[in-house]
């Protein structure tokens, strides 16, 4: 099986993690980077957690076998030590939290403790949007104000309440299948069947479902769906019309779309997307 071909992107390093290192006495810091669409930050992991959001725009987010769409409506968790590679899909504004691996998130226990070792998409309220948009985002070390750790704490109390949202595509270790499943998020209306795809990789279609069920445990039409609703989710954050959605992902209607995604997640898209 050879790779296909992906979209030609910018492809960025980290900026220096250092600069934004939290402490105990300073737990939570903030980094603000504004990237245009189509760049790819390189992968680098911390040794703090950190929580990635959007203040306007979309990312993906690839970590720990698996990939994460990112609005503005939503945040991905990442813990301590975790690899993660940035993707950009339309200019975006990436507002970055490091919190350090011993700071208290509500009842919920520290940042590296157990209910916190694995990547989870979270939901975004008004309150903590303001709470990231109010924090220092300059570099280097000093002294955090009163303010500062007073917003930080109210910062950590709300990533405690966030809901968890079950939204997440898993990614293959084989690195045949991993380049097949890049190119469907890259486009995952132009590759609706199995028989295209494999027939693009120069593969016969019962090898590709074998690696589906081997590497992922699921068949491709239940892989894609959720790829679908991935994408679905960046296309409601800009107020895209669910007929419009389901048109360019590749469905005869809205109301057919609208089945999926109930079957999916057991709620209709004006929940779910809201």
């Amino acid at each position: 099986m050879t790779r296909p071909a992906l979209r030609r992107r910018t492809s960025l390093p980290p900026i220096d993690p250092q600069a934004y290192a939290p402490t105990p006495a300073r737990p939570v810091r903030c980094k603000v980077r504004r990237l245009a669409a189509a760049t790819r930050v390189d992968p680098h992991q911390h040794p703090w957690a950190q929580v990635a959001m959007s203040s306007t725009g979309v990312i993906r987010m690839t970590a720990a076998h698996s990939t994460y769409i990112v609005p503005p409506t939503r945040a991905l968790w990442i813990p301590p030590g975790v690899e993660h590679v940035v993707t950009v899909l339309e200019d975006a504004e990436i507002r970055t939290l490091y919190v350090d691996p011993g700071a208290t998130l509500g009842d919920r226990g520290r940042a590296d403790g157990p209910d916190w070792q694995a990547c989870r998409v979270l939901e975004v309220s008004s309150l903590l949007r303001e709470l990231v948009a109010a924090l220092d985002d300059a570099p280097g070390e000093s002294d955090p104000t009163p303010r500062e750790l007073g917003l930080g704490a109210l910062v950590l109390d709300e990533l405690s309440r966030a809901s968890r949202v079950r939204l997440g595509v898993d990614l293959p270790a084989d690195p045949r299948l991993r380049g097949l499943c890049e190119a469907v998020l890259d486009a995952p209306a132009r590759w609706s069947s199995l028989d295209d795809l494999a027939a693009h990789a120069g593969a016969s279609p019962r090898t590709v479902a074998r690696l589906f069920r081997s590497e992922l445990g699921t068949t491709f039409q239940q892989w894609r769906q959720q790829v679908l609703l991935a994408h679905a989710l960046s296309l409601a954050a800009r107020r895209v019309p669910m007929a419009t959605i389901a048109a360019e992902l590749g469905y005869a209607s809205a109301s057919a779309f609208t089945a999926m995604v109930k079957r999916s997640v057991g709620a209709p898209p004006s929940r779910f997307f809201a």
